[in-house]
């Protein structure tokens, strides 16, 4: 039987619901069950929750929130142990829908995460975990092996899925997606990402922050060649504004970084020369415009040849010196993208009636384990 933790969204809900639908049997839960009956783990676990908590808690909130998560730990431990099955939370990198996988593993169940992939009309649904967690292997040469001599596997089909990529819509006025004059100097786009996203709370790398890394790019603009700018992007749905400390660091870059909050972001992707980012999805989707992209953070797709990992602020530094000079392998481009499209990914599309149709033959595979053949 396959327990999943319902969401107060209707996307992940209906997304979850569709997988359980192909799993067969099958316990929704409302919210996580409490249980005070704790377990040797119960503690580290609650403490791993609440770390990694989006909105992180401390003083007395946080003491209430530990014992929140623990007492969630406990009764889906106690649950799976003593029914089996398997469990299925959305992107559950922190708080309740961690502590209820978790809860799972350690009882020796199999635990499923899911979240919105970076390819469009595709969920990810994985064992491990999802973005920087999840089982896409790290290895060049694991593609070429899952490639072999597949036509198919080399060729650029999964280009067609950029004509259903848009940008975000903007939840403040100062942020937009609007058409725009870019001129004709070179750049690198530098998309934000969400300050208290989890992607960047757990996986931001020595950057540390988004706010740590305008700093960085404050400190190495001025390497850019003649005539270079990095361009700068809030992110659409970012809700607190850094617009002071990117207004400062612009002040005093000499125009080498210029902010841009108005221009529509796959615009100023498509007019870049490189793209630049922490570990944000628009660094993966820079592919479909052919961009070689710097990743300043934990990222699954920072892998030589595919992108440019930037290990530290020096190596950013010593990269914006010769920005020209960032490349990517097009061949392993295509076939880690089709690994994408073709295998990993689990094709999902909204119906009119609010439910999600999944590719049952995939969630099968994903929820068997079954490895890339």
């Amino acid at each position: 039987m396959l327990t999943w933790l319902g969401e107060k969204h209707a996307f992940p809900n209906a997304s979850m619901a569709a997988v359980a639908e192909v799993a067969g049997a099958q316990k929704r839960l409302g919210l996580a069950p409490l249980s005070l009956r704790g377990w040797p783990e119960s503690g580290a676990v609650a403490d791993d929750a609440l770390t990694s908590a989006r909105k992180r808690a401390g003083g007395m909130n946080g003491a209430a929130k530990r014992a929140l998560y623990g007492a969630q730990y406990n009764w889906a431990r106690r649950h799976f142990e003593d029914q089996g099955g398997s469990a299925l939370a959305w992107n559950a990198l922190g708080s309740t829908r961690y502590a209820f996988l978790q809860g799972a593993r350690d009882a020796g169940c199999p635990a499923f995460a899911m979240e919105l992939a970076p390819l469009p009309g595709r969920v990810t649904l994985d064992a491990r975990g999802v973005n920087w967690r999840n089982s896409v292997p790290r290895d060049a040469l694991a593609f070429e092996a899952w490639a072999g001599g597949d036509p198919a596997r080399r060729g650029q089909d999964w280009r067609r899925l950029r004509e259903d990529l848009s940008a975000r819509a903007a939840r403040r006025a100062d942020v937009g997606q609007e058409a725009g004059d870019l001129g004709d100097d070179p750049f690198i786009f530098v998309p934000l990402q969400v300050p208290a996203d989890s992607q960047i709370k757990l996986f931001a790398g020595w950057a540390e922050s988004v706010e740590g890394l305008i700093v960085a790019l404050g400190r190495c603009a001025p390497r850019l060649p003649l005539g270079w700018h990095l361009r700068v992007k809030e992110h659409p749905s970012a809700r607190e504004s850094l617009g002071a400390r990117l207004a400062a660091v612009a002040a005093s870059s000499g125009g080498r970084i210029i902010v841009d909050n108005a221009t529509d972001s796959f615009a100023q992707l498509a007019a870049s020369r490189a793209v630049l980012t922490i570990n944000s999805s628009m660094g993966l989707q820079a592919l479909f415009w052919d961009k070689p992209v710097l990743v300043t953070g934990q990222a699954f797709f920072a892998i030589p040849g595919i992108t440019t990992p930037v290990a530290s602020e020096i190596a950013l530094a010593e990269a914006l010196d010769d920005p020209g000079a960032a490349r990517f392998d097009p061949g392993l481009r295509d076939v880690f993208m089709s690994y994408l499209d073709q295998y990993y990914y689990v094709p999902a599309e909204t119906q009119p009636d609010g439910t999600v149709q999944v590719d049952a033959s995939r969630v099968r595979e994903r929820l068997a384990g079954r490895p890339a053949t």
